[in-house]
C-alpha cells in the first residue's frame, strides 16, 4: 500500500491519539463537526510536510511518526523546505547492512555510479522525446557511460537536457538561485529526497555515506546519489506546468500540490509498474542487495513504459 503524503500549510495543532495523527485546526472547515478535529492513522502516512510558522506538533507526535518510518519535512518563511527528520533504526538488519556499506570498495561504489548516471540521462532522453525534443545523442552519452563516470557523461547530458526542456524560457539554466522555475524544481527535488532519504532509512542503508557524492556537511548524500535517475519524474511535472502555461513565478499552493503528487506518480520496472514511493523501496532494497554481494545491478525505474 502507498503511503500517504500530508502537507499542511495553514496553523494546526497536531498530535498523537491511539496510533492515529489528531489535526486540531483553528477553523473546523473539513473536520469532524462534533470535535472539530480529523485523524489519519499513522501506519498510512510516509510523509509529512510542515509548511506555515504556526503549526505546533508534540513531542509524542514526532516520536510516533518517526518510528513508523514517516520522513518529516519542515519549512521555512518562505515556504522552501529546510529540514528533514527520520528514523534512526529502520531495519532490523540494519548493523549488518551499515557494515558492508560502509566496507564497499571503489571498484564496486564507480560501477554504481555509471550505473545511477546512465539511468538518469536515459530517463532525461525519454522525458525530452515525449516533447518532440531530439535526444538520441544523450541516448549514445547514456551507453558510453564509464565506470564512476569518468568522462562526465552527466554533466555533457545535463547541458544538452537543460537547454532544451524549457523550450519557451529563453537560456534557462538549473540553478538553485536561478530564475523561474528553478524554485519549483528545487521544491520538487526536495520533496524527492526525503521519499529517497527515507526508503535507504527502510532499507537498513545509512544515507549519509554516498558513492559519488562525498561533502562532509552533506548528511543525506547517498540519497542525493540515488535520486538522480529519478529527478526526471519532478521535472516531468514543472515541464507541463511550463508548457500548460500557468503562472510558475511564485511557489502557489495549486503548484506545491501538483508537486506533492510525486509519490504517486507511476514508475515503470521491466515487469510492473508502481508509485514512485514504492519504486523507491524496490531500488534502495537492489542497492543494499549489491552492498551485500547478492546482485551487481541497481533495480532503477524507466520513466514512461518500453
Amino acid at each position: 500500500m502507498i503511503k500517504r503524503t500530508l502537507y499542511f500549510g495553514s496553523p494546526a495543532y497536531l498530535s498523537c491519539r491511539n496510533g492515529q495523527l489528531v489535526i486540531n485546526l483553528p477553523n473546523a472547515q473539513g473536520l469532524d463537526e462534533k470535535t472539530g478535529l480529523n485523524t489519519v492513522p499513522i501506519e498510512d502516512i510516509g510523509i509529512v510536510v510542515l509548511d506555515h510558522q504556526q503549526i505546533t506538533i508534540t513531542q509524542y507526535l514526532m516520536a510516533a511518526l518517526l518510528e513508523n518510518n514517516v520522513a518529516l519535512i519542515t519549512c521555512n518563511s518562505t515556504h522552501h523546505p529546510t529540514g528533514l527528520m527520520l528514523n534512526l533504526d529502520g531495519h532490523t538488519l540494519q548493523a549488518v547492512r551499515f557494515k558492508a556499506q560502509i566496507d564497499a570498495k571503489e571498484p564496486l561504489k564507480k560501477q554504481l555510479w555509471a550505473q545511477t548516471v546512465s539511468a538518469k540521462i536515459q530517463n532525461q532522453a525519454a522525458l525530452l522525446r515525449r516533447h518532440g525534443i531530439a535526444a538520441d545523442n544523450m541516448l549514445r552519452w547514456a551507453r558510453e557511460v564509464k565506470s564512476g563516470d569518468s568522462e562526465n557523461m552527466e554533466a555533457r547530458a545535463a547541458a544538452y537536457y537543460w537547454s532544451h526542456l524549457f523550450p519557451t524560457i529563453p537560456n534557462f539554466r538549473r540553478d538553485r538561485e536561478g530564475v523561474p522555475p528553478n524554485a519549483l524544481l528545487n521544491y520538487g527535488y526536495a520533496i524527492l529526497r526525503a521519499i529517497t532519504a527515507r526508503s535507504l532509512v527502510g532499507s537498513g542503508l545509512l544515507p549519509t555515506l554516498g558513492i559519488f557524492h562525498q561533502n562532509k556537511y552533506n548528511a543525506y548524500a547517498l540519497a542525493d546519489d540515488i535520486m538522480e535517475p529519478y529527478r526526471p519524474w519532478v521535472d516531468a511535472i514543472v515541464a507541463d506546468i511550463v508548457k500548460n502555461g500557468e503562472d510558475f513565478t511564485e511557489l502557489t499552493k495549486s503548484l506545491k500540490a501538483q508537486m506533492l503528487s510525486l509519490p504517486q506518480k507511476d514508475v515503470f520496472f521491466k515487469k510492473e509498474t508502481s508509485p514512485l514511493m514504492i519504486g523507491m523501496t524496490h531500488t534502495t532494497a537492489s542497492l543494499a542487495a549489491c552492498y551485500e554481494g547478492k546482485s551487481k545491478k541497481i533495480n532503477y525505474p524507466g520513466l514512461y513504459e518500453a
